[in-house]
C-alpha cells in the first residue's frame, strides 16, 4: 500500500475542530465583555417605551380594538456577531465529529466538541440571564406603578 494513501491517524480534523472551537469561545467571551457594538437606546428610554406600549395595548383591549400587526425586528451588528460565533461553535463540533469518525486521536476531537458546545451554551445562558434580569426590572416597574396608582393595578 502506498504510504501517501494510508491514514496516518494524525488528528487533523480534531485539532482543526479544537482551534475553531477555541476561536468561538473567545468570540463569545469578547462579545459578552466588549459588546454591544451596535448603537443602543438608554435603559430609561426603553422602559418608557415599554410602559407606553403597555398602556396603549391595555386601552386598545379595553375598547375592543384590534392589536397592531407584529413587526419583524431588524438585525444589527451584534446579532450577526452572535450568529457568527454560534456558527463557529457548530462548525467546530462538526469538524471534531469528523475527526472522531476518522478514528483520529480522541482528545483534540472531544475537546473541540466540548468547547464548541460551551461557546454556544455560554451565549444562550448569557441571553437567558439578561432576559431574566429584564423581567425583574419590568416587574419592579409594574410594582412601582401599583404603588403610585393604588388599586388600579391590583395593589
Amino acid at each position: 500500500m502506498d504510504a501517501s494513501i494510508q491514514n496516518t491517524n494524525q488528528p487533523v480534523f480534531g485539532w482543526i475542530g479544537f482551534s475553531v472551537s477555541a476561536m468561538a469561545l473567545l468570540g463569545a467571551l469578547f462579545l459578552f465583555w466588549a459588546g454591544p457594538f451596535a448603537p443602543q437606546q438608554s435603559t430609561g428610554v426603553s422602559l418608557g417605551e415599554l410602559a407606553a406600549e403597555l398602556g396603549k395595548s391595555t386601552l386598545r383591549s379595553a375598547a375592543g380594538l384590534d392589536q397592531p400587526e407584529p413587526l419583524t425586528p431588524s438585525r444589527d451588528l451584534d446579532d450577526y456577531l452572535q450568529i457568527g460565533v454560534a456558527l463557529l461553535g457548530g462548525l467546530a463540533i462538526v469538524l471534531s465529529a469528523i475527526g472522531i469518525l476518522r478514528h483520529e486521536k480522541l482528545r483534540p476531537a472531544i475537546a473541540g466538541i466540548a468547547i464548541g458546545i460551551g461557546a454556544i451554551l455560554f451565549q444562550f445562558f448569557a441571553f437567558a440571564f439578561f432576559a431574566f434580569l429584564g423581567v425583574l426590572v419590568i416587574m419592579a416597574l409594574l410594582n412601582s406603578f401599583s404603588d403610585v396608582f393604588g388599586g388600579l393595578f391590583g395593589g
